[in-house]
Formats: C-alpha cells, structure tokens, sequence
C-alpha cells in the first residue's frame, strides 16, 4: 500500500503495530499490553500529525478488533477503514514457512490458524474482507487502497509533510 500511495502522491504514515508492545514482561496493570499500544502508537501518531499528515496505515493482525483504541491514539474523529486480509490454510502455510526458517514454523502455523477463526468469528460485520489467495501483493493493496478511498481523497485532504 505505502509504495503505491507514494507513487500516487498520496502522503500518509505507515506503523507496523506488532512493534509497538514488544516489552517483557508485560507492564503492571496491562496484561495484554493494550495500554501500552495506545501510548506508543499516539505518540507517533502525534510526531506524523505534527508534519500534516492525516492519513495512518496501521497494520496489526488483531486491529480489526480494536477500532475505539485507534480512534483514541490519533485524537478521536477518525474514519478507520477495517480491512482483514484472509487466506486458506496452505496459503497460509507457504507464506509462513518463507518467512519463518527457525524453529518456530509449527508454532506461527498453529497459531495463524487459531487467529484466523477468531477473527473469522467475531470481527465486527463491517470490517471488510479481502482474500489474498492467488493473489500478488500488489493487488491486495490496490484493492485496500480502494476501500479506504485515498487516492480520490488525497486532492482535497492535507498530506504529510
């Protein structure tokens, strides 16, 4: 997405959410480090506002499930765009085992399934599914791209920097 949004001419800010609660153990009082997410992502989220941006590519597997916690770290007011990527489990399988090349393959295997039919079953109907099976990167993106409505806002929205 941020490639093509840079080709575009589209500004925007790009967090990669699993960095964003990566402490052990988990802070007193935050057991599932929700707390700590939000601190760090409006942190940064001020720093990009700060430099006129108004448009966050916020990408985390559980995200879909949070959209009152980002809303809260970039101000309130937001219009989020929730999308969740699905794949079928081989899919899954071969993307994990390029990615993984330890001892942790099995685990991320087990786990992705595990992840997939919770979110399956209680992401809220309005976050918008898109299957990835098959299909290049690049045209996932262009087809996230599209349901957040970017490119034909970006004229009249500011941008970053």
């Amino acid at each position: 997405m941020s490639a093509q949004l840079r080709v575009a001419g589209v500004g925007h800010a790009l967090v990669e959410g699993d960095n964003l609660d990566q402490i052990f153990p988990a802070p007193a009082g935050d057991p599932d480090r929700s707390a700590i997410t939000e601190a760090n992502l409006a942190a940064m989220w001020r720093n990009y506002a700060a430099l006129g941006c108004r448009r966050l590519i916020y990408t985390n597997t559980v995200s879909v499930l949070e959209p009152d916690l980002i809303d809260r770290a970039v101000g309130g007011g937001a219009r989020i765009t929730s999308v969740l990527l699905t794949a079928d489990d081989d899919t899954a399988r071969r993307r994990l085992g390029r990615r993984e090349v330890g001892s942790q393959l099995e685990a991320h295997v087990l786990r992705s399934g595990t992840m997939a039919a919770y979110l399956e079953a209680v992401a809220p109907a309005g976050v918008q599914r898109v299957k990835t099976d098959g299909r290049a990167a690049v045209d996932v993106a262009r087809d996230i791209i599209d349901l957040a409505g970017w490119v034909e806002q970006a004229a009249s929205a500011g941008d970053c920097g």
